[in-house]
């Protein structure tokens, strides 16, 4: 039996140790992000929140995190269920649906083409169209549409976003979408006024992106993005299919409604894959952001140079657009991000421009309260500058026979009506459409919602009619009586 030598006994001994060490570092850390959860809004002297309890809460069945730090994944994982019915756990391997992130890798994409030569970004998009022109009309006022312009919204283009499909129904194609013919269940794609003007933001000028890199590779978008985009990234388990046919099923997380119910089909198919098809997890889009940041700063260049990577982060629309991410300056640092809205999904990443600093986070519903409470407790827990958004509020005792002389309803742009109700000594809000939220006192008249940015006042005529102010930030609006 061969005998180590001390010399090399004791650098494996180290090297133990350090692996120890760091495993329970990354543990502890884990263990603080989920049970720091605190919202926008805290009321003083309350308790930050428990991740599972939170979710429980806002009845979201599954969620899936990853955290990036010094351009490392330093860990990932799922919470809850993928699938309640099956009872499916969520695992860092669960494919959500990345929504309109979706832009995010598609803008990755469409670029590769311009490095390559292939395309220009000022050129009217009508000289690569083949299969389909833009229709050109008077309110374009003799401008041409760029896919600059379609990757930074600013074509000045109509539809806003797309519903999806249900399994097993006609799906239209891509020039059928764009002219809103049916099967298409969206309106056609039009200039709302002249490009270049302004900020708009448009999934249909995106989708026009989509028939560009089909009509000049001449490749279904899907196997062109997995082949220039997702392989050389390492986004292995990701594809922008749709159906998504090349993944395994069972890693498909369902779509769930607010109430907790999973839609029909369990979810949505989307052919308009480079405005919402990409199924993904935060572990490959982790991947991408880290890729993003190195090859900014000229350190990687697996599917971008640093010279496209530095236009694509550029602000080109608005204060804050760039080509398919948004570049957010929070305390004095940048951020490219992207949330995404599809049918039971919901999601949203930050990656630092720089520093190599990140989060990833989806969940598998409609609800997505507890997104920027988990993002917080990330913030907080790893120091990530500019990402802690959350103000202590103090809430005061107000008699229930004045909460009593608030309740009735009110419109909030007819038809929706806001209803105010009291009970147990709490005022109440319910919107037309959402879910019941209590109101907390900061005074007598004025109070404020702790997972929306609202707050309400309260006021009574010289005839004792109640009025009721919403303030939204800097704005405000008064609320007429419905009844």
């Amino acid at each position: 039996m061969k005998i180590l030598s001390k010399s090399l006994i004791l650098p494996l001994l180290l090297f133990i140790q350090v692996a120890v060490h760091a495993q329970n570092n990354s543990q502890d850390k884990i263990a603080q992000v989920e049970n720091n959860l605190v919202g926008n809004i805290q009321i003083e002297g309350e308790k930050p929140g428990n991740l599972l309890n939170r979710m429980a809460y806002y009845k979201i069945p599954g969620l899936s995190i990853a955290v990036i730090q010094n351009y490392k994944i330093v860990w990932a994982k799922g919470y809850g269920m993928a699938n309640d019915s099956t009872k499916i756990p969520v695992t860092a391997k669960t494919l959500f649906q990345a929504a309109s992130i979706s832009k995010s890798l598609n803008s990755v994409g469409v670029l590769k083409l311009v490095q390559d030569k292939k395309l220009d970004l000022n050129t009217d998009i009508n000289v690569y169209l083949k299969s389909w022109k833009f229709p050109y009309d008077s309110v374009s006022k003799g401008k041409k549409i760029t896919i600059a312009n379609l990757l930074s919204h600013s074509a000045g283009l109509t539809v806003h976003g797309f519903g999806g499909y249900e399994p097993g129904v006609p799906l239209p194609t891509i020039v059928q979408v764009l002219n809103g013919e049916k099967p298409a269940n969206s309106p056609a794609v039009k200039s709302m006024f002249e490009p270049g003007s302004r900020y708009e933001y448009s999934g249909g000028g995106t989708t026009i992106t989509q028939l560009i890199v089909m009509d000049i590779t001449r490749m279904p978008y899907a196997d062109y993005m997995k082949k220039e985009v997702l392989k050389p990234l390492g986004m292995t388990g990701s594809t922008y299919a749709q159906p998504p046919y090349d993944v395994d099923q069972s890693l498909l997380a369902v779509a769930y409604n607010p109430d907790r119910k999973p839609i029909k089909g369990n979810y949505h198919i989307y052919p308009e894959q480079a405005a919402a098809g990409l199924w993904t997890n935060p572990t490959d889009l982790a991947k991408y952001i880290i890729e993003t940041q190195l090859a900014y700063e000229g350190k990687s260049a697996k599917v971008l140079n640093q010279e496209t990577t530095k236009i694509r982060l550029s602000v080109h629309a608005g204060n804050d657009v760039g080509f398919g991410a948004f570049i957010d300056k929070k305390d004095s640092v940048l951020y490219f991000s992207h949330s995404g809205v599809n049918e039971g999904f919901r999601c949203i990443y930050y990656g630092s421009m720089e520093g190599g600093n990140g989060v990833v986070v989806m969940v598998n519903s409609d609800n997505d309260n507890v997104i920027p409470e988990l993002i917080n407790s990330v913030a907080k827990v790893y120091n990530f500058k500019g990402l802690f958004h959350s103000n202590i509020k103090k809430v005061v005792s107000v008699p229930a026979d004045v909460l009593k002389s608030y309740a009735g309803k009110f419109y909030i742009g007819p038809p929706r009506t806001l209803t105010i109700s009291e009970d147990g000594g709490k005022l109440y809000a319910l919107a037309s459409g959402e879910g019941k939220r209590e109101l907390y006192p900061q005074s007598n008249n004025r109070f404020f919602m702790k997972d929306l940015p609202y707050e309400l006042e309260f006021s009574k005529d010289a005839d004792g009619k109640i009025h009721v102010t919403l303030f939204d930030g800097g704005n405000k609006m008064e609320l007429k009586r419905a009844e």
